[in-house]
């Protein structure tokens, strides 16, 4: 939730995440604070360092936009109903889940009380499907390998 909140903050989101609104603010950023427009090298390395939280907290945010969620949809339905979970981590507020098919995603604002019911269930897939995967934000974090 931390993150999510630095996120938003970085780039004045207020509600919902607009796309198109976010690209320019990024845009605007990454011009402002890019590295070779400073002369004095604290000001570029400072630069430097600024334009990688903008780089990475524009691709966080992106990947937890409504309008990417909702392009991903069929394919985390697909992954949530037939692939069974094969990994867990949870830290903080933070759960990290990896099904069968080799994709993983994180769930924000898992408390742990939540976690260790889902860590002691039975079937964690059906648990998960009932109290936890449809019921907090996500983001895919990791793509699924490639096999050739």
């Amino acid at each position: 939730m931390k993150r999510i909140n630095e996120s938003k903050k970085l780039f004045k989101v207020e509600n919902s995440i607009d796309l198109k609104e976010l690209k320019t603010t990024y845009r605007g950023l990454v011009k402002q604070w890019h590295p070779d427009k400073f002369q004095d090298e604290d000001k570029k390395e400072e630069a430097g360092q600024v334009s990688l939280k903008i780089i990475d907290a524009y691709h966080f945010l992106v990947s937890i936009a409504p309008a990417t969620k909702e392009s991903n949809l069929d394919e985390y339905t697909t992954t949530i109903k037939e692939a069974k979970v094969a990994d867990f981590h949870h830290k903080s507020l933070l759960l990290e889940v990896t099904f069968t098919d080799g994709s993983t995603y994180e769930y924000f604002g898992v408390n742990r009380k939540l976690y260790m019911k889902f860590a002691n269930s039975k079937s964690l897939s059906n648990f998960g499907r009932r109290n936890i995967f449809n019921s907090y934000l996500y983001r895919k974090s990791k793509k699924a390998p490639v096999m050739a």
